[in-house]
Parts: structure tokens; sequence; C-alpha cells
């Protein structure tokens, strides 16, 4: 490697000036479709504002980081430790989050892990009340999202959630003196988490988990077995039966895919404009 050289500023700034900033991130909570959403709407929180409001309430997040266990193994080398990893950790997270005027994020949070541990139906003011906890499967959500996104929104970064639920809530102070917001803080636990878009299209196109995608870079470079009119093939079947199962399609259906992406589409009211292969539900 050589010797390092003086640079100009003007070439340094650009690339000190493309940096990301920490206040572009949505939080999507998406919970399993069991007795959880039931019991919550019993508490006056309803899809809607799990499925929206509740992000937006989100003041304050982190995106999911992990640990490699390891063991160290002597003996193969003379005089030297070597390390291996064996188990991957995913460490907790916490979400802050304002708390609304009639109470619901916060009321999101304490009903949700009440499910957790049973809500049966006992009366919780009888002597008697007891625990008795739900099945993991009932509770754990696996499709909570974060999304740190860029001021252009064309540019971001997806975390997926797998096995997520509320450890803890932390107290929270309330006091005399000078107003403040109101938030609510609480520790997640999670199984383990997927980084990039994993959407069932996205995976059909090869662009789900960061990957390049399709058309987009080497098929051998990029570890892809597939060969370029395979790829094209899947693509396409992929893109129709999307275009075809879309809400947003009114009567017809969608035929073929020339090599420029245009598309063919069959209706007894209108002949819809074109579309390309890199739809993003």
């Amino acid at each position: 490697m050589p010797a390092p050289r003086p640079r100009r500023i003007s070439d340094i700034m650009p690339k000190l000036q493309n940096v990301s900033l920490t206040t572009n991130y949505f939080v999507k909570f998406s919970l399993p479709p069991t007795g959880l959403r039931s019991h919550l709407r019993r508490k006056g929180i309803n899809d809607r504002f799990i499925s929206d409001d509740v992000g937006l309430l989100c003041s304050g997040a982190v995106l999911p980081g992990s640990a490699l266990a390891s063991q160290n193994i002597t003996g193969d080398y003379q005089g030297m430790v070597e390390r291996f990893a064996h188990t991957r950790n995913f460490t907790q997270v916490q979400f802050e989050f304002y708390v609304d005027n009639e109470y619901k994020s916060l009321k999101f949070i304490e009903h949700w892990m009440e499910y957790v541990t049973g809500a049966n139906q006992v009366d919780p003011g009888n002597d008697t009340y007891y625990f008795q906890l739900n099945y993991p499967s009932d509770y754990k959500s696996n499709d909570t999202r974060i999304v740190k996104f860029e001021r252009d929104h064309f540019r971001f970064l997806e975390y997926r959630f797998i096995g997520l639920f509320p450890l803890s809530l932390n107290s929270t102070r309330v006091q005399y003196g000078n107003s403040q917001i109101l938030k609510a803080t609480a520790s997640f636990s999670f199984d383990r988490y997927i980084s990039g878009e994993s959407s069932s299209l996205l995976r059909d196109l090869r662009r789900a988990y960061n990957d390049l995608g399709f058309g987009r870079g080497n098929v051998v470079k990029d570890g892809l077995s597939l060969k370029d009119d395979e790829l094209n093939e899947i693509a396409e079947r992929t893109t129709l039966r999307y275009l075809n199962n879309a809400d947003n399609i009114r009567k017809g259906s969608y035929t073929s895919l020339s090599q420029n992406g245009s598309s063919s589409y069959q209706s007894n009211v209108t002949l819809l404009g074109t579309s390309s292969p890199g739809i993003n539900p």
C-alpha cells in the first residue's frame, strides 16, 4: 500500500457531507392475529392505533445490534490461542414513546405485558388473582419493523424483528413544576432480526435482504446461481402475479411483459399504462 498523499478539501467534503441523520426513521408494529388484539381492543387500543399511530408516537428508537459468543481453542498450534464463534446473541432494544392525552401509547405497552402474563378472567382486585402465562406464539410479534431513511425517502434501511415482545416498562415520572411532554420507555426482547426488505415479491425478484437485486449486478459475482434469462422469467412471473392480485387493479388482467418492461392489459373498461418489474409493494 503506498504512503498516504495530501488531499484537497474539495475531495473530502462531499464524503463527510453525505452522512445519515438520526431524525429520519419510522417504526411500524404488527401484532399476531390472536387473542392479543382482542385483549387490546377491550382496553381501547384499536388496530388502527397499533398499525399507524403508535409508530408515529415512538419518539426514540434504536437500530438493533448483535454480538457473537466465542470459545477459545488451545493446542491446535503451539503457543497460540484461537477463538471461534459459536452463537449469535441479540441484544435488547429500547423504544421511547410520547404519551398522548388518552394514554393509549402507555396502555399499549401495559396491556401487552398484561396479556403475556395471562390476563385471566379473575378480577385483578381479587386476593386470589394469579398469573398464567400465554404461549409465546400468541404474544410475540414477527413483523414489527423499523425503517431508517434519508430525507429524499429513496435511500433507506429496514430491520424486521422476529419474536418481539415487551420485556419491561420503565417507571414514568410525573412532577409539579414546568410542564413537559410525558414519555414512556419500554425495553423489548426479540429472537433475531432480518436486515433488509423481506416481502414475498422482493424475495422472488432476489432484491430482499439488501441484495443488489434483479438486473442490478453481476449474477456470478453476487452469488446467484441462476442465469439472466431465468431471472427475467422469475421477475416477469412474479410481477404479473402481483399485478393481477393487487387490490388497486381494476377489472381486467395483465397478460405479458415485453423486454422493455411494458405490459399488456386486457380490460373491458380502459387500458392502463405500463408497469415496471421493480414494483415495490
